[in-house]
């Protein structure tokens, strides 16, 4: 697997203490065993995988106080809209008609470009049919598959009726004529034609089984219009009470069910394929050899038809509708992102991120001094082979993003855990600094008036750092400036001897758990507790996670 070191991930607490659902912190504390709680993350665990995340993909909770992942988000539909005409369709109108735009927006069968309605009259600005979609990228047309429409509007409504085998609806003045030269006759109604197309082969099958539930069941109707059990029906509230209420009926013998028949007739809704179909079907894949036949991408964008297998029998796709969705957290359900209501606007109303709450942690390794015989030089440590059983220290910096400022406590197991069956490949780690302060993110000329900056600025390199010939000390921070700190990290990697016959995946990945904990006070509500007059009421607030830094890939010693 390929990494880009170095890179600092963050776990989402809802893996640690396993819950998803609603319910309130102090349950879910309880919930966690205490054993549990001390054992250190495992950066090495198969369910590491999938709790860690780079910072800017979390968001973050007001109400609770923590890190929200994906997994413990539920996501809202707030508007369906086409993106070729951005015309915002109703959610009442997706169950009918589909998650397809009804208007004049397709796709090419081909190459999946939009399709343009262009005429078939040659003299320019024309505006008389007939008309027919064509693709600008691979000249690819409706006259491919035999087909024109009347109207340049309506393609969707036009191109329904065509593939029932339906005629076009005639004017209302020629409806009127035809009616008044008939005679009145009483003839007997004309049955109706068997469904041609997959759609309404669908819908008379549905229509077909829900008249033999409700024969069977005459007491209400047990769908619902929308296509669900219709649990408000009178037959089924009276099954459902009958569970819980009528204990004493266990033994009896149920009251014998009417059964149902299966769709015997094309009228019913029962498709049939023939031997004479499937010959045709082999007779023209001869003809037409493999490039004639549809992909099965092709043939899975054909919308609610798959029977599609040749080139030839393509029809144009109706745009897929997109969708604006809003996140909740799944415990206070409060919204963490909530994007403008307009179709055209690329806005958020509401956007917590992670990144504005949480500090950001870069790392960087520390270019230490050597001695050469030319005078002093600075010696690079390659990321992709740190060696093994030497001291190296790393840079590790914490930038602030909020505008009070916070004490960071850093806490991490004095060695890392080896890859199974190989005890000497664990690394000692050790932070220099674990608890320090980071400053306001307040204004950008606070840093350059204040005389509390560190003499070395941020902007210089490593060389001009190891150049004035410093030295990390215990407890104490190598740089600090207006919302920033940065401390040493030590590092001693373990010994992992190459050519070995178990070799484990990523087993030279040196990953470092951490847990930060993070204190700072805020503004207190209005009306909770009593100051002083004239000062503000402060309260102390609290943030603890875990995370993993990617320190880089040790080198394996010759055996």
């Amino acid at each position: 697997m390929s990494y880009q070191f170095p890179y600092s991930y963050f776990n989402c607490p809802c893996t640690r203490n396993g819950r998803t659902e609603g319910g309130s912190g102090a349950e879910a504390k309880a919930s966690v065993e205490p054993e549990e709680e001390e054992e250190p993350f495992d950066p090495r665990s198969p369910r590491s995988k999938y709790s860690l995340y780079p910072l800017d993909h979390l968001l973050w909770c007001e109400e609770c106080h923590q890190i929200r992942c994906p997994r413990c988000t539920v996501e809202e539909v707030n508007c369906w809209y086409c993106p070729s005409c951005l015309f915002e369709v109703a959610s009442s109108m997706i169950k009918s008609e589909g998650n397809r735009c009804t208007r004049n927006c397709f796709n090419c069968p081909i190459c999946t470009a939009p399709l343009a309605v262009n005429t078939l009259d040659s003299e320019p600005g024309s505006v008389s049919g007939p008309w027919i979609l064509a693709c600008d990228y691979c000249n690819w047309t409706t006259l491919d598959i035999n087909i024109r429409f009347d109207k340049p509007n309506n393609i969707h409504g036009q191109l329904q009726r065509l593939q029932s085998g339906k005629p076009a609806r005639p004017s209302a003045s020629r409806t009127t004529t035809t009616s008044s030269t008939q005679p009145d006759s009483p003839t007997s109604p004309a049955p109706a034609p068997a469904p041609s197309d997959h759609d309404s082969r669908f819908h008379a099958l549905r229509a077909f089984y829900v008249s033999q539930l409700q024969k069977s069941q005459p007491a209400g109707p047990p769908m619902s219009p929308g296509g669900d059990i219709n649990y408000s029906s009178p037959s089924s509230l009276a099954r459902i009470m009958s569970i819980y209420t009528n204990s004493s009926g266990y033994g009896k013998k149920a009251a014998k069910v009417t059964p149902m028949r299966s769709a015997e007739t094309a009228q019913e809704g029962l498709f049939l394929n023939t031997l004479e179909e499937d010959e045709d079907a082999i007779a023209r894949l001869h003809a037409v050899g493999l490039e004639g036949t549809a992909t099965m991408e092709q043939r899975l964008a054909q919308p609610g038809d798959m029977s599609t297998r040749f080139v030839d029998d393509l029809k144009p796709v109706p745009t897929l509708l997109r969708t604006k969705r809003s996140r909740r957290c799944r415990m206070c359900r409060h919204i963490l992102v909530k994007p403008e209501s307009k179709v055209t606007s690329t806005r958020f109303r509401i956007k917590l991120v992670a990144y504005e709450h949480i500090p950001m942690m870069e790392l960087e390794p520390l270019q230490q001094p050597s001695l050469t015989s030319t005078g002093t030089a600075s010696t690079n440590v390659s990321l992709s082979a740190l060696p093994p059983s030497r001291p190296l220290q790393f840079l590790l910096k914490f930038t602030n993003p909020n505008f009070e400022p916070i004490k960071v406590h850093l806490a991490t197991p004095p060695t890392t855990k080896p890859p199974p069956g190989k005890p000497g490949a664990a690394s000692r780690v050790t932070i220099l600094c674990p608890q320090f302060e980071c400053g306001p993110n307040t204004d950008v000329w606070d840093e350059a008036l204040s005389n509390r900056l560190s003499k070395v600025p941020l902007g210089r390199d490593a060389d001009a750092r190891s150049a004035e010939g410093r030295v990390a000390e215990a407890g104490k921070v190598w740089e600090k400036g207006r919302n920033w700190t940065t401390v040493v990290l030590e590092v001693v990697c373990g010994r992992l001897k190459e050519g070995e016959e178990e070799e484990v995946e990523d087993e030279d990945v040196l990953e470092i758990p951490m847990f930060v904990r993070i204190e700072y006070e805020e503004d207190a509500p209005k009306g909770e507790g009593e100051g002083k007059v004239g000062e503000d009421k402060k309260v102390k607030k609290e943030i603890s996670y875990w995370c993993v830094l990617g320190v880089g890939k040790i080198a394996k010693v010759v055996a």
